[in-house]
């Protein structure tokens, strides 16, 4: 297990923009407010989204896109900094009208409304490539 411990600096609620990307507004908030880590937790809707999956024993995304209304039942992430940018690692749930849910790495999403609560960090986390998992982890 890795750990440390962070303190918290500042607390925000943000509006997402109805037709923008979901993950990028909140990368531009964090730009914006010269954010280098944070947490976050969001609610809304969505009118399309690419989500992306994990493949263990390949070590590589896989992209499913959904060209459809989906709420936005839980969304978790943080803010990083990966290649010298802010990255929002996004994760969803996403339901569909009849209930059934889709769940994943949300990359990319329209805005149809949103709401985030973001808590920011003092120290700034940055990602580096993680050998066993092929992935690029903070910490």
């Amino acid at each position: 297990m890795h750990y440390r411990e962070v303190d918290t600096s500042r607390e925000f609620l943000l509006r997402l923009e109805t037709g923008a990307d979901w993950r990028t507004e909140i990368e531009e908030f964090a730009a914006l407010e010269d954010i280098d880590a944070a947490w976050f937790g969001a609610m809304g809707a969505v009118q399309d989204a690419e989500v992306w999956f994990y493949d263990q024993d390949e070590m590589e995304y896989r992209s499913v896109t959904f060209e459809e209304p989906l709420e936005v039942a839980a969304c978790v992430g943080n803010v990083s900094f990966l290649d010298d940018e802010r990255f929002a690692h996004t994760h969803a749930v996403l339901s569909r009208p009849s209930g059934q849910s889709l769940a994943g790495h949300l990359n990319a999403a329209t805005v149809f409304a949103g709401e985030v609560y973001l808590r920011a960090f003092e120290e700034p986390l940055e990602r580096e490539h993680d050998e066993t998992t092929d992935l690029d982890l903070w910490l």
